[in-house]
């Protein structure tokens, strides 16, 4: 059975129900459920207002915030065949084994936010609409295809309106760039993305109010357009993930003892990392807790909490 490490802020939602509403240690807890099919957790998926946990058996179960009318864990079901699920600040996005999208929220159907809709379906090009990769940003939806075609929905990075620094509305898929072999999560109250090219460059884009896409002290609050990063840590890029005001990377090296190492940038809200400073360019995280990092398994940053889910876990 997996276990899953947390810290921070505990009442959004309220996951460990014997605990503070503030954790500021890192603790570990399992994941309760009854049915014995959905204990083997394959991902989080957490924001500001909800956290979603994966099963292998392609099922997921979504926890809400606590002020929310649904105080108990809600079963996502899409056919019960889920690949992967993307959580923003007020949508929610789920890839299907097939390559459909599915999503749900206010901006996507204000009629009935709760429903979820095939948005893949919308890709102009017929071609083009197998998905292979999904990340939700603040109320954006970003779909990678098959073909590595990179496409926004309903407000994309590219859609930035100069003269009022907002996003326009548009229920549209809008092509964003080409050659993209890789997108990583931007699951924050803001809008961010992080991507790979065909040259495996790193490149992000987005708000970057605290320094959290790893660009150096630039004084720009929104990067419209894809950017490349400098001085990323050498190895492979296993996945990034944005939070309300810091990211977080999975670095792999093959001849390096552990072969995993965490890198972190941008802000800390306190308990987010249990420190409070500003960290332009991407820093290993050094602790304990990380002294053996090839058992993570995945890893996912919300407003001021992070959760790690590992195979095994041991707290020194």
């Amino acid at each position: 059975m997996n276990e899953i490490i947390f810290f921070g802020s505990n009442n959004y939602p309220k996951l460990i129900k014997n605990e503070p509403n503030i954790i500021t240690k890192p603790i570990q807890f399992k994941f309760e459920n009854e049915n014995e099919n959905e204990k083997q957790i394959k991902q989080i998926s957490t924001s500001l207002f909800s956290t979603i946990f994966l099963f292998k058996n392609g099922k997921a179960i979504e926890y809400l915030n606590e002020n929310d009318s649904k105080q108990n864990p809600q079963k996502i079901q899409i056919e019960e065949n889920i690949q992967k699920v993307s959580v923003g600040y007020e949508n929610e996005t789920i890839l299907t084994k097939e390559g459909n999208v599915f999503a749900k929220g206010k901006y996507i159907n204000k009629n009935n936010p709760n429903q979820f809709i095939n948005i893949s379906s919308l890709i102009e090009d017929i071609n083009d609409r197998i998905i292979k990769d999904i990340v939700s940003g603040r109320n954006s939806i970003y779909l990678l295809t098959r073909n590595e075609n990179l496409y926004s929905f309903f407000s994309g990075i590219n859609l930035v309106d100069n003269n009022s620094r907002k996003f326009k509305k548009t229920q549209k898929t809008i092509l964003m760039m080409k050659n993209v072999s890789k997108i990583f999560s931007g699951n924050t109250c803001f809008s961010s993305l992080f991507l790979l090219n065909s040259n495996q460059e790193l490149f992000s884009c987005g708000f970057n109010l605290n320094g959290q896409l790893g660009l150096g002290k630039s004084i720009k609050k929104i990067i419209e357009n894809p950017t490349q990063i400098p001085n990323i840590p050498k190895g492979k890029i296993i996945d990034i993930k944005c939070g309300y005001s810091h990211s977080i990377m999975l670095i792999e090296n093959e001849n390096e003892n552990p072969k995993r190492k965490l890198y972190s940038c941008g802000y800390y809200i306190p308990n987010g990392l249990g420190k409070n400073e500003n960290t332009y360019e991407f820093t290993e995280i050094k602790s304990s807790l990380f002294e053996n990092d090839d058992n993570i398994i995945d890893f996912s940053v919300g407003r001021s909490h992070t959760l790690i889910l590992t195979s095994k876990f041991k707290i020194n």
